[in-house]
């Protein structure tokens, strides 16, 4: 549907270049970058180091008029390539099992049984070096056991023998200072009967 005989306003259109506004114009220093390999990313790419934008290589002394277009340019060409080598990698991770050939599939499968394979063996192994040190633990322990209640026995014996012995010491020195006691009550009665010979207690007879 179209309306004649009606005309429509315009917008006026202006033009940039009739104005006479200085421009500022700023020198840019040419750099001397390393080039980004931009072709297919393979795993054994290896990709140049990242550069300062602030001191870029070729300039020694940073100026007011130094832009860095450069110097940031190298650094994303650098990340893009960095990251479309990861995401191959990544894909090529998965992608044999399910969009490959046959051949590449009974790779996929040889290579996870391999790995299934290489785990069990390394767990078999971790086990078995487990009950081997615990093995040696246990042997260690019964053996200091075995040598501690053996020196128990020893301490006893030894405890015992001194016991026996201060018992057998004290008996010797009770009845040596028992017999010492009897020979000095004789000694003492015999004393006594003595001094009664040579000096009666009664004397003159009067006491019967």
């Amino acid at each position: 549907m179209s309306l004649r005989g009606v005309s429509l306003p315009s917008t006026p259109v202006v033009t940039l270049g009739n104005f006479s506004a200085p421009k500022r114009r700023c020198p840019i220093t040419p750099l001397c970058l390393p080039a980004v390999p931009t072709a297919i990313i393979s795993q054994s790419c290896t990709f140049p180091q990242r550069q300062n934008p602030l001191h870029p290589p070729g300039v020694r002394r940073r100026t007011v008029s130094l832009e860095t277009v450069a110097a940031h340019h190298h650094n994303q060409q650098r990340v893009i390539n960095m990251q479309q080598k990861e995401y191959s990698r990544f894909h090529q991770g998965w992608r044999r099992p399910f969009y490959g050939n046959t051949i590449e599939k009974e790779e996929y499968r040889r290579e996870i049984r391999q790995l299934l394979k290489k785990q069990m063996s390394d767990k078999w192994s971790t086990t078995r070096e487990t009950l081997l040190s615990q093995s040696k633990e246990l042997e260690a322990l019964k053996e200091a056991d075995r040598s501690a209640i053996l020196q128990d026995l020893e301490q006893e014996r030894a405890k015992a023998l001194f016991l026996r012995r201060y018992r057998d010491e004290n008996k010797r020195l009770m009845e040596n200072k028992w017999q010492e006691n009897r020979l000095t009550r004789s000694m003492e009665t015999l004393k006594e009967r003595e001094l009664l010979q040579y000096n009666p207690i009664n004397w003159s007879g009067t006491l019967k």
